[in-house]
């Protein structure tokens, strides 16, 4: 069948182009996509800071309805509504055992082009193969997605579907590392710095699990929303002290918690010297190479300190989606109000805004 999907053959530009897809193989599903969200790690790999192959057709927030199956696939029928996730292969350790984010395949399924069989199911008009990212390549109105990252979902209607795009990678990095990695004590504190889409979903995720001092640190916007969305603090990191500041909000001892979220490398050392004994610290962002000093003995070993990264919220989606959503529908989780919605024709606006910080997710609409 065909499709229209935005396409990039060369670094840094993108085109919609009409490209031939082949039908669900076994184990997948085809998707008449909604909408999907667009994510900074989508520059990334147009800009080529992330190593993929043109072309390529980007995009990895999709949601839609799903409109064929394969053969084998049993829980989830023609007529679902999916929120589309990162892939995983399914059968190593880490899948085995519930954690798909730790899969093996991960990187390779995530910025390979291929889905797990190893081929690819898009065609351009001149013939080349195309690519796609995260097993659904969600910048084209029909996608095929295997059966472990499409999630179902239940909401009332393809418009309340849309709201929901970045659940699919954004919000669940940003809440899942919070409530999945962390999982922070009640009446705990944490810092979370990087005022986008992911930190702003770790300033909700951090109310929901009861973290009494959240503390957001900020660079150009997203404070008004850390404040409305639980933040008991906001730090202007061009502006204040930051060390010196959650020192003194926490009454010198720092955080228990805190979340990198902003993807700067130079945040790293900010942070580990904003932590309490025993705190944990997580990084989740596309930062390039860690290029500055850390000292193990009195910035992590001292104070028994743990630095870890997280892969898409430490999350197993079929679980934790499910729960997104009911937290979004319950009025805890209003990821709706971080949206700014732009037709699909209209992408290469909706990236300009993101990149100048005039909308925290933009959706595209098909």
């Amino acid at each position: 069948m065909q499709v229209k999907a935005a396409v990039a053959r060369e670094k840094g530009k993108i085109s919609i182009e009409t490209l031939e897809l082949a039908p669900p193989k076994s184990g997948e599903v085809l998707v008449k996509l909604v909408a999907t969200g667009i994510c900074h790690t989508d520059t990334a790999v147009i800009e080529q800071f992330l190593p993929v192959t043109f072309p390529i057709v980007a995009g990895h927030e999709g949601v839609g309805v799903v409109e064929q199956v394969g053969a084998g696939v049993r829980d989830i029928a023609p007529g679902d509504r999916v929120i589309l996730t990162y892939p995983s292969c399914g059968v190593c350790e880490h899948c085995q055992e519930g954690h798909p984010y730790a899969c093996e395949d991960n990187f390779k399924l995530f910025f390979g082009g291929n889905y797990a069989d190893g081929t690819k199911r898009l065609t351009t008009s001149d013939g080349l193969e195309a690519g796609i990212m995260f097993g659904q390549g969600s910048f084209s109105n029909y996608v095929i997605a295997d059966q472990r990252n499409a999630i179902k979902v239940d909401v009332d209607s393809d418009e309340q579907l849309a709201q929901l795009c970045s659940l699919g990678c954004g919000i669940q990095t940003g809440a899942g590392a919070v409530l999945n990695r962390m999982k922070p004590r009640p009446g705990s504190s944490i810092a979370i710095f990087g005022m986008g889409n992911v930190g702003l979903a770790g300033i909700m995720a951090a109310k929901i699990a009861g973290c009494s001092t959240i503390i957001a640190v900020h660079s150009r916007r997203g404070r008004d929303l850390a404040l409305e969305f639980g933040a008991t603090h906001v730090i202007d990191g061009r502006t204040e002290d930051v060390e010196a500041r959650i020192k003194e909000i926490t009454n010198g001892k720092g955080v228990n918690y805190a979340l990198e979220s902003a993807g700067q490398a130079n945040i790293v050392t900010t942070m580990l010297n904003s932590m309490a004994k025993e705190g944990t610290a997580i990084l989740v962002s596309v930062t390039g190479e860690i290029e500055v000093p850390i000292k193990l003995e009195p910035q992590i070993m001292n104070p028994s300190l743990t630095l870890a990264g997280a892969v898409e919220g430490c999350s197993n989606p079929k679980v934790f989606i499910p729960q997104l959503v009911k937290f979004y529908k319950e009025g805890r989780l209003p990821i709706n109000k971080l949206n700014t919605t732009y037709k699909f024709e209209d992408i290469e606006k909706a990236f300009e805004d993101s990149h100048a910080g005039k909308t925290v997710k933009p959706i595209l609409l098909y």
